[in-house]
């Protein structure tokens, strides 16, 4: 696809709406000219939770936002930050290669403060810029998670285990009618 928008999953918590989404898999896709690749977008103010959700085998060519979760999503600069979010968890991105805009970095992972990202695995990624030689260097903010693997641009930013704050979320809210 593209160009365009790519393959998002939101916008999901609009307004403080609660959303719930969950096993979903995306596989054996070609993402050209595009502003975003693979794609979680949650406003803040929202609640439930984005779960279970495997990105794999999604070649990128000249995409400027190849990997994105966005926890943030404003469509103005006066948005104000709120305390509660839409819980992204066990989200994987695996065999996802090619070429990003080196306008923004190549994987952006921007999750809330008060309800972080987590379980978040990457194996076999390899994004290269589609000009010049200098690779960006990933972008994360409380996001937790692994690699699995070695990846290109290597994604050190990514925080270990799980944060205190996420043992106090009950995210089945969303599969017991709560």
């Amino acid at each position: 696809c593209g160009p365009g928008h790519g393959i998002r999953i939101g916008s999901l918590g609009k307004q403080n709406t609660r959303a719930c989404v969950a096993n979903i898999t995306v596989k054996n896709a070609v993402i050209k000219h595009s502003d975003n690749g693979v794609r979680i977008k949650t406003w803040q103010g929202g609640s439930g939770s984005v779960s279970s959700i495997s990105f794999e085998n999604i070649r990128m060519d000249t995409v400027r936002n190849p990997i994105i979760i966005d926890q943030y999503y404003c469509l103005s600069k006066s948005c104000l930050n709120q305390t509660s979010a839409v819980y992204v968890s066990d989200v994987s991105y695996t065999g996802i290669r090619g070429t990003y805009d080196v306008r923004s970095p190549p994987i952006h992972l921007a999750c809330s403060d008060s309800v972080p990202c987590t379980n978040i695995t990457l194996s076999e990624v390899e994004l290269l810029p589609a000009q010049g030689d200098s690779i960006s260097d990933p972008f994360c903010w409380n996001a937790y998670g692994a690699t699995e693997t070695l990846t290109i641009p290597p994604v050190s930013c990514l925080s270990e285990g799980l944060p205190q704050s996420i043992i106090d979320i009950d995210s089945d809210k969303c599969y017991r009618g709560s």
